[in-house]
């Protein structure tokens, strides 16, 4: 079962996330949170796998509250969950370690996936949330900062590479093996040396040095 925590300053929002995603054979809702300050002790005291978090609520809000939570040991991955989506927003909830980002919108369905994904290590992101983050990455990054950014792929072998290349793509860890014909243990070894050697804590972190690098178009 994937453990999860919902946090929302709405009741009726939670009760609405809470069905919905009790529907699913493989996920639990272990508890709720009304606030980034609940939101961090009931992830210490419960240990959920994943969280939905929103940005906007009273005391510490969900941004402050995703870089508290991703700090901890053991930390759960935390998708954002919002009706706000400035780049500003998103761009704060990736660099605090985030792996998703959906508006309230989604379908029921995409955010029970999302669940799953973050739950596995993948992420998701709104698809006008995806459009305009690669658009500010590729358009933003003067000519210095992508030197920058191939420098510090230096250290990675070829392969991790390829990897990092095809995260950028956007493709899953079932997609990267069928791609580059390797199997799914080998690409998660190589997922796990991209996050130490590039010292990020996401696939959206990795999939950002791509573009910074300009490994994807």
């Amino acid at each position: 079962m994937i453990r999860t925590l919902l946090v929302d300053d709405e009741s009726l929002i939670r009760a609405g996330l809470r069905f919905i995603l009790e529907s699913a054979p493989d996920v639990e809702v272990v508890g709720e949170a009304a606030d980034g300050d609940e939101a961090v002790d009931a992830v210490r005291r419960l240990g959920p796998d994943v969280l939905l978090m929103d940005i906007r609520m009273p005391r510490t809000d969900g941004l402050a509250a995703t870089g508290a939570i991703r700090r901890l040991a053991r930390a759960p991955a935390v998708v954002i969950l919002t009706t706000f989506d400035s780049d500003e927003h998103v761009f704060t909830a990736l660099e605090a370690g985030a792996c998703g980002f959906l508006l309230k919108d989604t379908s029921p369905h995409d955010l029970i996936r999302a669940v799953r994904l973050a739950h596995s290590g993948d992420a998701m992101l709104s698809p006008r949330v995806t459009r305009r983050l690669i658009d500010r990455v590729t358009t933003d990054v003067p000519v210095r900062r992508r030197r920058d950014a191939l420098a510090r792929l230096e250290i990675l072998t070829v392969r991790e590479r390829e990897v990092l290349t095809e995260v950028g793509l956007g493709r899953s860890n079932t997609e990267i093996a069928a791609s580059l014909h390797m199997s799914e243990a080998t690409v998660k070894s190589h997922m796990s040396h991209l996050f130490d050697k590039l010292a990020v804590t996401n696939r959206v972190q990795v999939a950002i040095a791509a573009y910074r690098a300009g490994l994807v178009d």
